[in-house]
């Protein structure tokens, strides 16, 4: 093992030993008797980690009020925004086809470091686990799956961009490799970005809105959290 593959391993160690979610309060979205939908803050995991240190999350937060709540999807620790739970065991299987057959369309907003050009484009590098620096990703074009993100620029200046970001299949750390991959590393990426592009407060990604259709109606409905960045 080379000494930045055993750096890696023990920075993503020590996020765990360090795990201290922020406190805020559930941000409820939507609620009925089928689907939950809420924004998820920076800082706190989607599911329980491995040890008691790591069992504070949100599908444990929103359980406590919704006790019969069931887990869609994820979005990485770092990652803030929009997350839908199912509140049968109907709906839970109804969305979560949505996301198997991605007629789920996520839109996320991140702050990247330089410039992005041109104005749009397409990112379609396949992804896989990096077995030796897990939960880290990386291209593999042989034996990666496949991995497709669309990006709009929102704004930029000489140092950063604000972009839009639409993945069409859902990997795993996808937006953060992609961007990484193009040379525009998400800033605050405690994996993925170096340097000062690496030295900000939080991941600058957030999962702004979520089109699904609800279990019950079939009617295509949209949900949006805005930004905090």
């Amino acid at each position: 093992m080379g000494v930045a593959s055993g750096a890696r391993i023990c920075q993503a160690k020590a996020m765990d030993d360090t795990y201290t979610p922020p406190s805020d309060p559930l941000d409820v979205l939507h609620d009925d008797a089928e689907m939950l939908v809420v924004s998820k803050p920076s800082g706190l995991l989607s599911v329980p980690g491995k040890g008691e240190h790591l069992s504070d999350c949100l599908i444990a937060r929103v359980q406590a009020v919704w006790p019969h709540a069931l887990l869609v999807h994820r979005l990485d620790r770092d990652t803030s925004g929009v997350m839908v739970f199912g509140l049968t065991p109907h709906a839970q299987r109804f969305l979560s086809k949505q996301f198997e057959l991605r007629a789920a369309k996520k839109t996320y907003v991140a702050r990247v470091w330089g410039r992005l050009t041109p104005k749009t484009g397409r990112v379609d590098l396949p992804l896989i686990v990096d077995w030796p620096n897990r939960p880290r990703q990386h291209v593999d074009h042989e034996n990666g799956k496949a991995a497709v993100t669309d990006w709009r620029v929102l704004r930029d200046n000489a140092t950063e961009t604000r972009v839009r970001l639409m993945p069409q299949t859902g990997r795993s750390h996808q937006l953060r490799v992609h961007m990484q991959a193009l040379g525009h590393p998400i800033l605050g990426d405690p994996f993925y970005a170096e340097g000062e592009a690496r030295d900000f407060e939080r991941l600058m990604l957030h999962s702004e809105e979520l089109r699904i259709k609800h279990p019950d109606s079939g009617r295509m409905m949209r949900f949006r959290a805005p930004a905090p960045f």
